[in-house]
Parts: structure tokens; C-alpha cells; sequence
């Protein structure tokens, strides 16, 4: 049965067609992905969908009774009366249960006021009332509705605290996960959700994909989120040029299809060319010879052409930005250590006596539930805070380039071009320019108000900045947030060719399962304060560590079920095989890098070696810088023979 019908819709604004004769059905207990890039008019469908915008032409229908819930990508809950908690909030979605649950107290007040009073056939005549409003009560979902909505925020991240807090005082991230949690709670007919992953940790997106699963009614989604589109869609609407197509399957699959489509027409299309050609030739060959049965010959190919369906080749996808990331110098082995770090805004420590060091060319994605401090570490390493206690240190020749998921470090009152000449004056404004075309900011973009820039576009232009600064060493805060899925994919293989070291938090799995060598995940109740994963497969990053997690988790939990008498000591116990497992994957991929790396310096000795008594033997200049290279390499052998002694 068709859910919903979207029918030759329409939208413009201004001279701006944003939606041009869209038509898709999606059908009860679908889950459709929306996909697109920025500005291609994704929450424009949904607000045409659900009446916000009226379109210029075209029809959207319902199912008639099916009841709507949308889910915005920045919810505004300001409006709402002072003093309201979070969890009468989530409440608020049930008006009807909540004056069944008022009646149901003003009634049993009332019968025992007329027991008291001696009226006992007034309170029999009330008692039947409320059993039957009771009745009506739990069978519409009053005895639960209560515990469904403490369970949904705590499933999402909120702490027991939260719930009884005034909502004026929540982040813009809790405002979103409030607002999600309400909706879910509510169970409409078709569920629409703009961007539901932002401000989800690993464990909330966990649970949302789980619950989405199951859910047995219609959702449409737009998201950037490949990982999550895969595992909660079974069908691709691609908005793309303002015109729209519906793909059975999900995000990876519908790509699939689309690249062998499009293989496919270009087959088609250069085989009609050539048969084009040879029929145009022909026509030519048959009007040289110029006689009366040529000419016949003629219009009969003339018709032929005319007659022809032609193959139109696929319109090109809209241009991805383009980036590399170059280090300058190579950095120290040591890139970055910390020893019993702790910081504090205010009261309990947000980072508790944390230590862990990271080497040159790793790539280290920290995770952790949401408020355990990840961004507060970022700005820790990048000077921006003080620690309380501790010590933080770089290696020698690090140079360090920060991105900050709110993009914070642009002047809202520049331009584009002002913000980045501003930040590089010695660079020529036909550089700078071409650095932000890669980045699509066009000549029109460039001279606009840094405070009319949309979020993916503020993002574009701090990494545009950060592309041209040399560095060894990348501090990325959520680096793919604001992104869509082509400039995230961009910036994925920029950092895969980056010959530096990258320090990064993300909750984007798919990200992470492309970049990760290795993770920290940053857990308060842990006894380091983090859990250190060493991955043995980097190709698949993220399923690795989930892996590696389940194990340890479960491991945990036999231990616990066998020796419930002895907890405290199971406990620690595991901790300490946890700990020595750990160690022993990481000194085992340590040596195999340090036997690796011997065995190319040595090779790079021997070469020095051939070139110094031969083609430099009368190069004096060219040999001193062998014999200096030949020491660095020695001092280096020297340090890695102690390694794998």
C-alpha cells in the first residue's frame, strides 16, 4: 500500500529552481535514504512534504489517517514554557494519555472523598466510571508511555540528571537528541528525519539503527551518514540538477548502480557515435558520386538519422572538492606524549589522569560517549586549554594544522577571499583564489559575508585554509560534519595520501573505518580513563574495533556470571589481561614496524654506500650530504636494534 505520493512537485525561489517535476511513491514500511549535495534541496522536499513550503505546482497525498512526524535538522525548542524539563517534554507528545492519567486522579480523589462521607452508592456509581477509564487507559498505552520515554533519552545519551533539567540550559546538540527522542517515542505513521546522526555517540547511533530496524512503519531520511544509510534504508531517493530518482536499495548499492548505468549508456553512447559516423560518411561518399539513385540513397540514411533514438550520456555529478594535505617536514618519531593528563572546567574532572603516546604516521581516531571530553583533548593538544595537572608533549618539528568542528577560528565579519588572504598575505590573490575554486567557492562566493555562509560552506573554507598550511601533524574535530558525502569522501582520500600524523574524533564510521590505524576510546568508569585499541585490519577500521569490543565486553560478563563471589577480583583481573592483550598487540605491531623500517633504511645504507664510492666518489659536495644522511640513518638503525633486541 502506497504511504506516500509525491506528484510532478515543483519549487523555486526567486529565479532559483531548487525541485523541478519530482514524482516518487514510497510504499508502508518503506526506508528511504535522501541523498544529494549541499543546497541540492533535500530539506526543501521535506518541507513541501509536510506543508512548511507551498510548491509551486505539483500534489503531495498521504494515506488517508496516517499521521505524520518530521524531525528538523536544528530543532528550536526556546519557545517552549519556562521551566519545563526534558522529560515533561517528552511527555508532552501524549496530551490525550496525559488527561486520561489527570482524570483518573481526579476520580479516585473524589471516590474516596465520598467514602468518607458515607455516599457509597455515588462512590460505586464513580468506581465504575474508573475502572472502565482505567480500562481505556492501559489499553491505549498509559501504563508504559512514561518508561518508553525515560528509556528513549537514556538510549540516547542523556544522563539521569538531564532528564529533570530545564531544557533552556541544553546544548544545541541535546536540543536535537530531545526532539529525536519525542518523535520516536510518538510512533508516526511515516517517520521523516533531517540529519538524525549529528550529536549521536557510537553507542546512541547504535541503538537508532537498531531501533529503525525494527521499526515496522515508513521512514524517509536524508543524511550524509553512509554506514548509517547502508544499515537502516532499503531504498535511494538522489535528488541531483532539481530533479529526483528513486533507487531500490540502499547507499552503497544505489551507487553501485548508478557507476554500471552509466558505464552502460556511455557503451551504448559511443557505439550509436560510431554507427552515426559511418551513416554520415555515407551520405557524404553517396553525394560526391551525385547521381539520381544516390540521392535516394540519401534521404533513406537522412530518414535513418532522423528516425534514431539518440543516447544522451548521463549529466555529469556536480563537481566534489578537491584537496591534498602536504607535510613540509617530517616530524619526530615521537610525535605526541601524555602522561597522566587531567582537566577540569568546573567540580568533577572531565579528563582524568589519561596517559598514551603516538607515534609518527599513525592515524588515531579518539572515541567516547558524548561530554567525555574528545573536543576538550583536541584543544588540550592544540594549546587551546591548560591542563590542571599532567603533562602534554610534542615531538620535535611538529607543525600543527587544527580543524574545529564549529569552525570557530573565521571572522563572521570578513569575506571569503578577506578570511583567507587575511590568513596567508604573502600568497598572490590568483593562488588564493584557485585554492578556494578547488574548493567551489566560485568569483561570485568569494566576495560574500562569512555569516551568510551555510555550515557545509563554512566547512569547505577552513579547509581550504588548512590545505594550504604545511604540517606534519592533523587535528581534526568531527572533520566530516556539514559535509556532503562526495567533499567527505574527498576529504577521506586526502587523508589517506597525507605523509604526516592525524589525530582526529569523529563519530562518522564510515570515516573512521577508512582512516583509523588505531583508536582510543575515552571512558571516565575504565581505570586508565581510556581504552586503548590497537587494529590489526586498517582497511576495515571501525568493524575492527567493534569486533575487538564485543570480545572484551563479553569476555567481561562471563568472567562476572562465573565468579560472582569474587567480582572485585574477577574484575580487576580482566582488567589486567585487558591491559597486557593490549600491550602485547601493540609491542607486536611496533616491532613489526621497526623490523620493517630497519630493513628499508638498511637498504637505503647500502645504496648511499654504492653512489659514495662510485658516482660521488669525486662529487665532494655530493658526498658530504651522503655521509650526513648515512649518520641520521645510523642513529636511527641504532635506536631501532634497542627496539627489537
Amino acid at each position: 500500500m502506497i504511504a506516500l505520493s509525491v506528484s510532478e512537485v515543483s519549487l523555486s525561489f526567486g529565479m532559483e529552481t531548487v525541485l523541478k517535476n519530482i514524482s516518487f511513491s514510497v510504499n508502508d514500511g518503506d526506508r528511504v535514504g535522501v541523498i544529494g549535495v549541499n543546497g541540492a534541496g533535500k530539506t526543501s522536499l521535506f518541507k513541501v512534504i509536510t506543508g512548511e513550503y507551498t510548491a509551486d505546482s505539483g500534489a503531495v497525498y498521504f494515506q488517508k489517517g496516517y499521521t505524520v512526524g518530521c524531525l528538523e535538522q536544528n530543532p528550536d525548542l526556546t519557545a517552549l514554557p519556562g521551566g519545563t524539563m526534558a522529560l515533561e517534554y517528552m511527555y508532552s507528545a501524549f496530551p490525550a494519555l496525559l488527561s486520561m492519567e489527570s482524570k483518573i486522579s481526579a476520580l479516585e480523589s473524589e471516590i474516596s472523598a465520598l467514602s468518607a462521607s458515607g455516599m457509597h452508592d455515588e462512590a460505586v456509581s464513580r468506581t465504575s466510571l474508573l475502572t472502565e477509564l482505567n480500562r481505556k487507559f492501559a489499553l491505549e498505552g498509559g501504563l508504559e508511555f512514561k518508561n518508553r520515554c525515560k528509556s528513549m533519552l537514556l538510549r540516547l545519551g542523556f544522563e539521569e540528571e538531564l532528564l529533570y533539567r530545564n531544557i533552556s540550559t541544553l546544548s544545541g546538540g541535546q536540543y536535537t537528541r530531545l526532539a529525536l527522542a519525542r518523535l520516536l517515542a510518538t510512533e508516526p505513521d511515516i517517520l521523516m528525519l533531517d540529519e538524525p546522526t549529528n550529536h549521536l555517540d557510537i553507542d546512541a547511533l547504535a541503538w537508532l539503527e537498531s531501533f529503525l530496524a525494527s521499526y515496522k512503519k515508513t521512514v524517509i531520511i536524508i543524511s550524509h551518514d553512509r554506514y548509517f544509510l547502508d544499515r537502516t534504508t532499503n531504498k535511494t531517493l538522489h535528488i541531483q540538477y532539481a530533479g529526483a530518482r528513486l533507487y531500490n536499495g540502499n547507499y552503497t548499492e544505489t551507487k553501485e548502480l548508478q557507476e554500471a548505468e552509466a558505464a552502460s549508456l556511455e557503451k551504448r553512447y559511443k557505439e550509436q557515435q560510431k554507427e552515426i559516423a559511418k551513416i554520415k560518411a555515407n551520405i557524404e561518399f553517396q553525394r560526391r558520386c551525385n547521381r539520381e539513385h544516390n540521392f535516394v540513397t540519401i534521404r533513406s540514411k537522412e530518414k535513418q538519422l532522423a528516425r534514431m533514438e539518440k543516447v544522451e550520456l548521463a549529466p555529469p555529478p556536480p563537481k566534489d572538492i578537491r584537496l591534498s594535505f602536504n607535510a613540509e617536514e617530517e616530524s619526530a618519531g615521537d610525535v605526541l606524549s601524555v602522561k597522566e593528563l587531567s582537566f577540569s572546567y568546573s567540580g568533577e574532572p572531565l579528563i582524568n589522569n589519561i596517559s598514551f603516546l603516538i607515534r609518527r604516521y599513525e592515524r588515531v581516531l579518539f572515541l567516547g560517549k558524548n561530554g567525555c571530553g574528545k573536543s576538550t583533548l583536541m584543544k588540550l593538544i592544540n594549546s587551546m586549554l591548560t591542563p590542571n595537572r599532567g603533562k602534554l608533549t610534542l615531538g620535535y618539528n611538529i607543525k600543527i594544522g587544527y580543524y574545529d568542528q564549529e569552525n570557530r577560528g573565521l571572522d563572521l565579519t570578513k569575506t571569503v577571499f578577506e578570511e583567507i588572504h587575511d590568513e596567508y598575505p604573502e600568497k598572490k590573490d590568483g593562488e588564493l583564489r584557485s585554492a578556494l575554486a578547488l574548493f567551489l567557492f566560485g568569483p561570485d562566493d568569494i566576495i560574500k559575508p562569512i555569516s551568510v555562509l551555510s555550515g557545509g560552506e563554512r566547512a569547505r573554507l577552513t579547509l581550504a585554509k588548512l590545505m594550504l598550511k604545511k604540517v606534519n601533524l592533523l587535528i581534526m574535530d568531527e572533520p566530516t560534519n556539514h559535509l556532503d558525502i562526495g567533499s567527505a569522501e574527498a576529504l577521506e582520500n586526502a587523508l589517506l595520501a597525507f605523509d604526516g600524523t592525524i589525530i582526529a574524533v569523529s563519530h562518522d564510521r564510515y570515516f573512521i573505518n577508512r582512516i583509523a590505524t588505531r583508536i582510543i576510546e575515552l571512558d571516565r568508569e575504565s581505570e586508565r580513563g581510556l581504552v586503548d585499541y590497537s587494529l590489526e585490519d586498517y582497511d576495515d577500521a571501525y568493524t575492527e574495533y567493534i569486533r575487538i569490543r564485543s570480545a572484551e565486553k563479553e569476555a567481561k560478563l562471563a568472567a562476572e556470571a562465573s565468579a560472582p563471589k569474587a567480582e572485585s577480583s574477577s574484575k580487576l583481573d580482566y582488567e589486567q589481561r585487558k591491559r597486557e592483550n593490549a600491550e602485547r598487540r601493540a609491542n607486536e605491531r611496533k616491532l613489526t614496524l621497526a623490523k620493517e623500517k630497519i630493513e628499508k633504511l638498511e637498504g637505503e645504507l647500502t645504496s648511499l654506500d654504492d653512489e659514495l664510492y662510485g658516482s660521488a666518489a669525486t662529487n665532494y659536495v655530493r658526498a658530504a650530504e651522503i655521509e650526513e644522511r648515512k649518520a641520521e640513518i645510523e642513529e636511527e638503525l641504532l635506536a631501532l636494534y634497542e627496539l627489537v633486541m
